[in-house]
């Protein structure tokens, strides 16, 4: 086993230890996103990511996760992304042997072009921040979800709410105005319960997430292949070393379509 191997090899995520290590280095953008559904998967229950299901994978990125679901879960996603063309994240997929299963599609989180009820569940790997804290996002996106399906998603988050209109002392050196999309596990129970769209099941703090998001970042600020996301590790590994998991980690919200 090789050094970034071993490094990245951790025995509670073993679905994505067995996934090669440089190819999720060459494909992240962000925290690991294979790390985070498979945190995610248990917490949709058993039968929700059951084989065939349909999945709405929102925000896939490079389409890694979509890769992931296809693979592990042998479910047909739908790998929609705003920022990487389909093109793209078809010949990943394609080589990743699971183009049967999985469909990548251009689109915008407002302008989704799928009916109501088409899909059994929709899972979104730090993304829903940037457009899920909308009151009226919800309740439109779960249309998409058949009766009693789930949504399910890991985002960025805060371990209670910041007062006022500053950060903590020692994050305002790394603080950008996007970070204020980070919210609790609490706000997002409140923020979905009040939607009206679904029953919140989970939202919870991953404890000692914050440590596998530093490591993560230390490594791929050594290793990515891509400057400015060798930076960008970079700087999320100085503010994670310095919070300490005081502020900053993840957490996983599912609901259920009423």
């Amino acid at each position: 086993m090789d050094d970034l191997t071993s490094r990245l090899t951790l025995p509670h995520y073993p679905r994505s230890s067995a996934y090669d290590a440089r190819w999720a280095v060459e494909n992240q953008m962000g925290p690991h996103a294979l790390w985070l559904l498979e945190w995610l998967a248990p917490a949709l229950g058993p039968d929700t990511l059951r084989p065939g299901a349909r999945v709405l994978d929102l925000g896939c990125g490079r389409a890694m996760t979509s890769i992931f679901l296809a693979k592990e879960y042998d479910v047909q996603v739908t790998a929609a992304d705003l920022w990487i063309k389909p093109d793209e994240n078809a010949q990943r997929i394609a080589e990743a042997g699971v183009a049967d299963r999985v469909l990548p599609v251009l689109a915008e989180a407002h302008d989704l072009p799928f009916g109501e009820g088409s899909f059994d569940a929709i899972v979104s790997i730090d993304a829903y921040q940037y457009f899920g804290t909308d009151d009226l996002y919800l309740p439109t996106l779960t249309k998409l979800l058949k009766p009693g399906g789930r949504i399910g998603v890991v985002v960025p988050t805060v371990r209670e709410e910041i007062e006022g209109t500053e950060p903590p002392e020692w994050l305002t050196p790394f603080w950008e105005p996007a970070f204020w999309c980070f919210h609790s596990a609490q706000w997002w129970r409140r923020h979905w319960t009040r939607s009206g769209a679904v029953e919140v099941e989970v939202a919870e703090w991953q404890e000692e997430g914050w440590r596998d998001w530093l490591l993560w970042s230390e490594v791929c600020a050594e290793r990515s292949s891509s400057e400015f996301m060798a930076r960008m590790a970079r700087q999320s590994a100085d503010m994670l070393r310095v919070d300490r998991g005081r502020v900053l980690g993840f957490a996983r919200v599912v609901g259920r379509r009423l």
